[in-house]
């Protein structure tokens, strides 16, 4: 019998266990080479989508697709935002004028739609369309010049409503979609998409009297185009957080539309609907003029809105504030122009009490008087 001494068989043990590893190693790298290529081109299962972007609010069934989020936006609340066709003048083919808006559906069991008052000012008769083959004649059960908003009525079956949503909780660079009917009914309910490009901006307009309004909007660089005024302006979550108002349509610029908060919609509406009117708070002065830092500088006046004129027993001539006087501050905020005023003013409501600061030019110190605001003569 053939002995093993100790060092013939260390080397064997060796031996052995190269032999393994080498045979674990090409073993190893054909299963890679036959797995791999299957499990790298396999699709990969869908994510989980981000808490919070598929919640659908009460009222609102449909589910977002896996297209688009835009997709079910365009579906659940298109069907709400119509058309508005506003006839000035007597009639089609001689002196009337027909203009092109859109509007949303808020409520459907009154019939409520909601729309900027420039779309309708002056109308003789309204018009407001769901489709081609739907169209009804409407009612506006009130309007108000100042914040560009109206109240039609129509009666209809089955109307579709959109929900309102909470304008407050946006934020700069938030994903919105536009809906309207740019340029009539061709183009009823044309998508748009953008990001909300600024909060708290002001913008002075034409009112349809001819008197200037300054209305508190957000900005977006979703197009907005003529016929859009008084559509939808939605976020993510398919709610309403805007009403589609105005646009810059200026050479050079680009991608600069407006729309009026929801939250600043609601309070509108609600009076609209409850009164017929809205009420404004009124100060009781007019003649206002701007002095500016140079003007301050050359006469040696404080900067601030000298008042030319003040209302005989309004609120402002109650409280005794007078003719000459000069606003330097409102609620202890600094104004220097007309519209910093009505700003600060517009925050209150007839019979709320307001801060003025005031200078007058023969005294060096500031008064401050509190004034009890009115309401705006209609």
């Amino acid at each position: 019998m053939k002995r093993f001494f100790p060092g013939g068989l260390r080397r064997y043990r060796i031996l052995l266990l190269v032999s393994l590893v080498f045979l674990s190693s090409v073993l190893g790298a054909g299963a890679a080479l036959y797995f791999a290529p299957r499990l790298m081109f396999r699709p990969l299962p869908p994510a989980s989508p981000p808490q919070g972007l598929i919640n659908q609010p009460v009222g609102l069934p449909a589910q977002y697709t896996a297209d688009s989020p835009v997709v079910t936006i365009a579906r659940q609340v298109g069907p709400s935002v119509v058309g508005v066709q506003a006839m000035t003048g007597t009639n089609y083919t001689g002196d009337g004028v027909v203009k092109q808006g859109s509007g949303v559906i808020f409520d459907t069991t009154n019939g409520y739609i909601v729309t900027n008052n420039h779309v309708i000012a002056g109308a003789g008769r309204i018009t407001v369309s769901l489709d081609r083959e739907q169209t009804y004649p409407a009612t506006l059960v009130g309007a108000d010049e100042r914040s560009d908003l109206a109240v039609l009525k129509v009666q209809g079956p089955n109307l579709p409503q959109a929900r309102l949503g909470d304008s407050s909780t946006l934020q700069v660079g938030e994903t919105v979609v536009a809906i309207g009917n740019p340029l009539g009914r061709e183009f009823a309910r044309s998508v748009t998409v953008g990001v909300i490009s600024a909060l708290n901006r002001e913008v002075t307009v034409p009112g349809s009297r001819g008197v200037e309004i300054t209305l508190r909007v957000l900005q977006t660089d979703a197009p907005i185009n003529p016929g859009n005024s008084g559509g939808a302006l939605v976020n993510l979550r398919g709610e309403i957080i805007g009403i589609n108002s105005v646009k810059i349509a200026a050479s050079g610029v680009e991608g600069m539309g407006f729309a009026i908060p929801i939250n600043d919609v609601r309070p509108i509406i609600d009076q609209i609907i409850t009164r017929g009117y809205v009420t404004h708070p009124f100060l009781g002065v007019y003649n206002l003029q701007e002095i500016t830092p140079e003007m301050a500088q050359w006469y040696n006046i404080p900067v601030g809105v000298y008042v030319g004129g003040v209302f005989k027993d309004g609120p402002a001539a109650k409280a005794g504030l007078q003719v000459g006087d000069v606003i330097t501050a409102v609620e202890n905020q600094k104004v220097a122009t007309y519209d910093d005023i009505q700003r600060l003013i517009n925050k209150k409501s007839p019979g709320d009490q307001v801060t003025v600061t005031i200078r007058r030019l023969k005294s060096p110190n500031p008064v401050n008087y509190t004034i009890t605001l009115g309401e705006l003569p209609k």
